[in-house]
């Protein structure tokens, strides 16, 4: 269900030393684990239980599946599908462009109780809590701004959604042409949701600030990032650091 991305050699460069790192794959599901404590095997029973959840959400109602706009909520859904349709209805895209964030952000907050910091990377979506100052690289493909810049996030309690779309990486859909559009929000289901709109907006460059007016609006937004070659735009509380 989430999209792989072709490159994978951001992972190798990102294995933080003081936490426990891992991957755990199922099927489509394709997720890079680094936690405080050992928690693999919770982990890998939660993927196969949310993984069970979708694929027979999906069986009754396929329309979950292929639809490119909004749902009706369901009141008799499973809770990751409702949050799904929930946040998909907010920004106004289908619910499966929430997909690899509600599975990342599912899991984070099921290791929570026994975990202080963790980052669960998901198709290039992440949920994350820490302790420690951290840097997510950003890969843009081909632009110069490419794996030159990171978001550098400063501790805090509460979990952190950083998600990207992109229309020139992976195999997520995408009707634009940005080489990414990074958000970063209280929730990676929201934010894997709003970069896919934003992501949509941007076919040129003149599309930047638009996409970036309408990103803004919504309260769970800290920060937007978009690229498209040598083009970027920024909004809100991001701490870019250039490496």
């Amino acid at each position: 269900m989430e999209a792989r991305y072709e490159e994978r050699f951001y992972r190798g460069l990102s294995q933080p030393q003081d936490l426990r790192c891992f991957e755990v794959k199922l099927k489509e599901t394709d997720l890079f684990c680094c936690v405080s404590h050992d928690v693999r095997e919770v982990i890998e029973n939660r993927v196969i239980y949310y993984r069970h959840q979708l694929e027979e959400y999906i069986r009754k109602r396929p329309d979950f599946l292929h639809s490119l706009a909004p749902l009706e909520p369901d009141p008799l859904a499973p809770n990751i599908v409702k949050q799904m349709i929930a946040a998909s209805g907010a920004v106004g895209v289908g619910p499966m462009a929430c997909v690899a964030g509600a599975v990342a952000e599912f899991i984070g907050k099921d290791i929570e109780p026994v975990c202080d910091e963790y980052i669960i990377e998901n198709g290039g979506d992440i949920q994350m809590r820490t302790n420690k100052e951290r840097l997510v690289l950003i890969y843009a493909k081909e632009s110069p701004f490419s794996n030159k810049l990171a978001l550098r996030l400063k501790p805090r309690s509460e979990a952190y959604g950083v998600c990207t779309s992109s229309g020139t990486v992976g195999h997520s859909l995408s009707f634009g042409r940005a080489d990414a559009v990074c958000i970063l929000a209280s929730s990676a289901l929201f934010a894997d949701g709003l970069a896919t709109r934003v992501g949509n907006m941007v076919t040129k460059p003149d599309d930047i600030h638009e996409a970036l007016e309408i990103g803004k609006n919504y309260a769970e937004v800290m920060g937007i990032l978009i690229i498209l070659g040598d083009k970027l735009g920024v909004w809100g509380a991001l701490d870019l650091v250039k490496m």
